[in-house]
């Protein structure tokens, strides 16, 4: 269940050459573009939108579902089933959060078990997908349902020229996804999550994340990103494999979050992949542009609906964001 929305304005006067690099395309927005002309994005505008945008991104998912009880999701699996939902954002803040929303529009089980998550940012989505995991090990017969909703435009600044901010406003894009992960007593055609590792890296707060102030969120973006990743990526990833006797020649598909091209370039370098084994991330980076915690799912449905492996094949999915730390889940189809 993935949705994104079309290409807004909000580059306009961002200097043509700062997205002629590297392949670097414009993400795609929700945000109106009339509200994009403010001065600047005042904290008050981006947590009332944060709401409001959030269920518009998948109101209309809400409204196929309808609120009988019994109805079913994907592969069969009815709401009553549905124990937890783990929602994740960075891009704005509502209270209550969007998943109570969603559990009465939706007609969710009044024990439902809420995780909002804040502040993951771009690991998020893996992050998720692995919380959601240990969740349903302890609770074998339930399902756990993962939101991702990612409204990057509610955080231009108009009037901060910096490098980053430019940069950020032509690679980020808004966008929706939603996982179920299922326990092992419950019927599910999607891969199986082996195991999880995280690895976080000491004094790197300043790397990525966001500076909050009286105008809103105003990103930090260091070039160093790139450097982090090939520093550190290669060996998590043998350290996280060796546990489980397997090495990099055991998989077969690899599921990396849409970071950037020198981010993608730089994982594929600390993996010693070929280029065209990071061919799914660049298709979508190309697409709809770094969608933060919603990428590394985008990446999953389209490998799940049109490049699923043979059965038994052993995939790595990653992702790494603020912190600055890296999250890597085993799969095996």
């Amino acid at each position: 269940m993935i949705e994104h929305h079309g290409p807004g304005d909000h580059a306009a006067g961002i200097p043509a050459e700062i997205f002629q690099q590297r392949e670097l395309l414009l993400g795609e927005l929700q945000l109106d573009p009339a509200a994009a002309r403010f001065p600047a994005n005042q904290v008050q505008f981006q947590v009332g939108n944060a709401q409001a945008g959030g269920l518009r991104l998948v109101g209309c998912t809400a409204a196929e579902q309808g609120p009988e009880a019994g109805q079913q999701f994907g592969d069969g699996v009815c709401r009553e089933q549905i124990g937890a939902i783990f929602f994740v954002s960075v891009t704005g803040l509502s209270s209550p959060s969007v998943d109570a929303r969603l559990v009465n529009r939706m007609g969710l089980p009044r024990n439902v078990k809420r995780n909002p998550i804040f502040g993951l940012g771009c690991v998020a989505g893996a992050a998720g997908l692995a919380r959601a995991a240990d969740y349903v090990r302890a609770y074998p017969d339930q399902v756990a349902l993962l939101l991702s909703i990612e409204l990057c435009s509610l955080t231009f600044q108009r009037d901060d020229v910096s490098a980053a901010n430019l940069i950020s406003a032509g690679l980020f894009g808004d966008g929706a996804a939603a996982v179920l992960v299922a326990g092992s007593n419950v019927q599910s055609t999607g891969p199986k999550i082996i195991a999880s590792h995280q690895a976080f890296y000491p004094d790197t707060q300043d790397v990525m994340g966001w500076k909050v102030s009286e105008k809103g969120f105003q990103i930090v973006l260091s070039p160093d990103v790139p450097k982090v990743v090939r520093e550190n990526l290669g060996n998590d990833v043998d350290t996280f494999l060796a546990a489980h006797s397997l090495t990099r020649k055991d998989i077969g598909t690899w599921i990396m979050h849409t970071g950037g091209p020198k981010v993608l370039e730089a994982s594929a370098e600390a993996l010693g992949l070929p280029d065209s084994a990071l061919e799914v991330s660049w298709d979508a980076l190309r697409r709809v542009g770094n969608l933060s915690s919603a990428s590394v799912l985008v990446v999953l449905d389209e490998v799940m609906r049109n490049r699923r492996p043979e059965p038994g094949t052993k995939s790595i999915l990653a992702a790494m964001g603020p912190g600055f730390c890296a999250e890597i889940l085993l799969l095996e189809w």
